[in-house]
């Protein structure tokens, strides 16, 4: 905004000085004073067309910038979308390994809870249940699945991905 009024500014004064030049040469006023004046309106001139200039390349940069967060935005949807279809696959994959676990839906609700990270207290409270019931179905989620603890049922379940991971990692080095 600032740029636009010092250009219209600029013009403004070359054109005052146009009309002044051109009123000294009727009025017959010594060239030195007409040359100065001249020379006053060539650089209002010049001032205002580089400001110009500059807005315009301005313009053209924001709007390149403005295209390029609209296309980011974009891709994060589709990432979004993308990360919402493998959270589903991932949980529907879990679920199909508790059925094969044959754990009961509390304790399909116990291992999911553990797996987000929730110790017992929090678990018994969410469930509204004492501690020593969470406990209790959590040590059955462990005997249904053969794993000794919430730790081996957090590691259960990604393992496979950090093995992929690990052997991407290896095949990049």
């Amino acid at each position: 905004m600032k740029d636009k009024l010092v250009a219209i500014c600029l013009i403004v004064i070359m054109i005052l000085n146009i009309a002044d030049v051109l009123t000294d040469i009727q009025l017959e006023i010594p060239l030195w004073h007409i040359l100065e004046e001249g020379i006053i309106v060539l650089l209002s001139s010049a001032l205002a067309l580089l400001i110009i200039l500059d807005m315009h390349k301005r313009t053209k940069r924001l709007n390149v910038l403005v295209n390029s967060l609209k296309e980011s935005e974009q891709k994060v949807k589709n990432i979004t979308k993308q990360f919402r279809d493998i959270r589903h696959q991932y949980f529907v994959a879990i679920q199909e390994q508790f059925d094969n676990w044959k754990l009961s839906e509390s304790e399909k609700e116990i291992a999911l809870l553990m797996l987000k990270g929730l110790n017992f207290q929090e678990i018994a409270r969410i469930r509204n249940t004492k501690e020593k019931t969470a406990r209790q179905q959590a040590s059955s989620v462990y005997a249904k699945s053969g794993l000794e603890g919430r730790h081996e049922l957090s590691a259960w379940f990604i393992e496979d991905f950090m093995s992929a991971n690990m052997s991407d990692l290896s095949k990049s080095g």
